[in-house]
């Protein structure tokens, strides 16, 4: 199959990806857990505020949302950016080599 080699590339993605996904993760749950408040019974209470600007981005499709917003999300992304455009050399190069006759450069 042609695109083989897209699929081996995406899957040998998969656990640095999922490792970057648990760091954003790890800090948006920080974030939100030091601007609520800690009940008895260790559930969080978010501020009305705060509760209802993330109300609002969730009904919010991104080309909707605002600027400071969008490029918050753009951040995001760029995490991930380094290691797909690796990924994608790595396996440009794997399928040159692959298809170039044997004693070429």
């Amino acid at each position: 199959m042609a695109e083989s080699w897209i699929n081996e590339a995406l899957e040998g993605l998969i656990e640095e990806l999922a490792a970057i996904e648990h760091g954003r993760w790890s800090r948006w749950q920080r974030y939100m857990h030091g601007k609520s408040q800690q009940a008895e019974d260790g559930s969080l209470v978010v501020p009305a505020d705060l509760a209802e600007r993330w109300a609002r981005q969730m009904r919010t499709e991104y080309h909707s949302l605002e600027e400071a917003e969008r490029e918050s999300d753009r951040e995001q992304v760029r995490e991930y950016l380094p290691i797909i455009a690796a990924a994608l050399k790595a396996a440009d190069a794997k399928r040159r080599d692959a298809s170039s006759p044997v004693g070429e450069p």
